[in-house]
């Protein structure tokens, strides 16, 4: 089933639809697309997810390219709230690693910090640790699983699915 057709019941995701739209009008205006907004929290990790935003990557004009075609990387302009720019400051290179590990190639090349205020549309709910039966059986569910940031990613999903309410 591609990206444009409908699921099988006849209908599309609400959010294909608006990513579909919005994702021309984001990488025609700040370079950037949905994918990095909707992951930025896990990319900068913890310590910066709550202070910081992606604002628009500016990538070099095809004059400025090299005459053999290569690829040049762009300069991604964060927001970040107060003093906390410069410990992002410092943590640059990682940054940068992670971004373009998320990209599949070495798309950024610099970063641009900007100061201003990041207001955070919804912050998610602090989901408690899991205690006896349940605990267990996400443990044995993760058996096997040796890559430390896979198995936090698998751990929280866990964590959550296993504490829905269910209606």
């Amino acid at each position: 089933m591609s990206k444009d057709q409908p699921n099988r019941y006849g209908a599309n995701q609400i959010a294909e639809i608006a990513n579909g739209i919005v994702d021309p009008v984001l990488a025609r205006r700040a370079g950037i697309n949905t994918a990095l907004l909707g992951s930025w929290e896990d990319i900068v990790g913890e310590n910066f997810a709550d202070c910081t935003r992606p604002e628009k990557i500016a990538w070099p004009r095809r004059s400025d390219l090299p005459e053999d075609g290569g690829h040049r990387p762009g300069v991604l302009t964060i927001a970040c709230e107060g003093a906390r720019a410069l410990f992002l400051s410092h943590a640059q290179g990682e940054l940068i690693a992670r971004i373009n590990g998320f990209f599949g190639y070495p798309a950024i090349g610099q970063v641009r910090i900007v100061q201003k205020p990041v207001s955070v549309a919804s912050v998610r709910p602090r989901i408690r640790k899991l205690e006896g039966e349940k605990a267990r059986r996400l443990e044995a569910m993760m058996e096997g699983i040796e890559d430390g940031n896979l198995r936090r990613a698998v751990e929280r999903l866990g964590t959550a699915v296993l504490q829905a309410k269910r209606k």
